[in-house]
């Protein structure tokens, strides 16, 4: 698995949240379901995202407790916009490293398909020649 810094994790938080509000543990486990993360490692993200501005908190009664959920602000917004275009600049210049190998590798299988199916095709045309000659009795080479 790879390891998901910091500004990836903030964006995947302010992406589930541009979605809808949420609260610390159904946040948690909304991004679980992508990427490994632990609670412990969520609320600190939550508590920056929000003294940046970045999020706001309201509390709401649930089963006679208060929930606090998190909202993403406009400044918040931006950030995952940024995020997403910085993400799919990242993104494409990985996918052009990591499949252009993959690309070189079949380009050489296929080169290689195609030299093997020549040097079949001559041996038969050989061996069909050689045949012919034996059948008019002569001596085959």
């Amino acid at each position: 698995m790879f390891q998901l810094g910091s500004a990836l994790l903030d964006g995947c938080v302010l992406a589930v949240l541009a979605r809808e509000d949420a609260y610390g543990y159904s946040l948690t486990q909304g991004i679980k379901q992508v990427i490994p993360v632990s609670e412990s490692t969520l609320y600190p993200v939550l508590r920056r995202l929000q003294t940046e501005r970045l999020l706001t908190t309201y509390d709401k009664p649930h089963s006679g407790r208060n929930r606090r959920y998190y909202r993403i602000t406009d400044d918040g917004h931006k950030r995952l916009h940024d995020t997403q275009t910085a993400w799919e600049t990242f993104k494409a210049g990985a996918d052009s490293l990591l499949h252009e190998a993959s690309s070189q590798e079949k380009a050489t299988e296929a080169k290689k398909a195609t030299k093997t199916k020549k040097v079949s095709e001559t041996s038969k045309t050989k061996k069909a020649s050689e045949a012919k000659t034996t059948e008019k009795g002569g001596e085959a080479k």
